[in-house]
């Protein structure tokens, strides 16, 4: 802000009376409406460096935040950690132990099983269409139900997703067995 926008300011500062008693100022003429524009042109840098200055402190703050959270998630990933694997030592010894429950908090595991997941959707498309499989056809595969005519065989070593006819199905891959863990608090 430059030293007689500092003025105008100033000036306004030194008017400013509560607005039912401020005297009504009107423009009547050039030299009035100069005035005006000095007037708002001066609120209107000042503005901007009020937006510029809390910007600057947005942008610190937010930097802090971040600086200040990081090791307070680096911590909650630690003890959450810590959680599951206890969790997962518990499963071992009692299936039954889906949720751990104390007064500070629950550790709660699902079990998903594997499964049949499609990779290749076409592929997957055309072998139902060669195994006549046409119940499980809409415009594209009916995964849902498809999936649970499916069944994972042992073939020559190693796992794969059959048919209910024993074929092959080619365009599937088997999601392995997993745990998820979910603490609350």
């Amino acid at each position: 802000m430059n030293p007689l926008q500092a003025f105008e300011l100033n000036e306004i500062s030194n008017n400013s009376l509560q607005q039912e008693s401020r005297p009504q100022f009107e423009i009547t003429d050039m030299n009035s409406l100069n005035w005006a524009f000095r007037k708002i042109a001066a609120l209107k840098t000042q503005e901007k460096e009020i937006k510029a200055l809390a910007a600057t402190e947005r942008q610190r703050i937010d930097e802090w935040e971040t600086q200040e959270l990081k090791p307070l998630a680096d911590n909650l990933a630690f003890f959450e950690k810590l959680v599951s694997v206890y969790h997962s030592k518990q499963l071992v010894q009692d299936p039954k132990a889906k949720t751990l429950s104390t007064p500070y908090g629950k550790s709660k595991s699902r079990t998903i099983k594997e499964q049949p997941k499609p990779t290749d959707k076409d592929q997957l498309l055309k072998h139902v269409k060669e195994a006549g499989l046409t119940e499980f056809i809409k415009e594209d595969v009916k995964w849902g139900d498809l999936k649970k005519s499916l069944s994972i065989k042992e073939v020559d070593g190693k796992k794969v997703v059959v048919d209910e006819n024993g074929q092959v199905v080619p365009g599937v891959e088997i999601e392995p067995a997993s745990t998820s863990f979910k603490v609350e608090v």
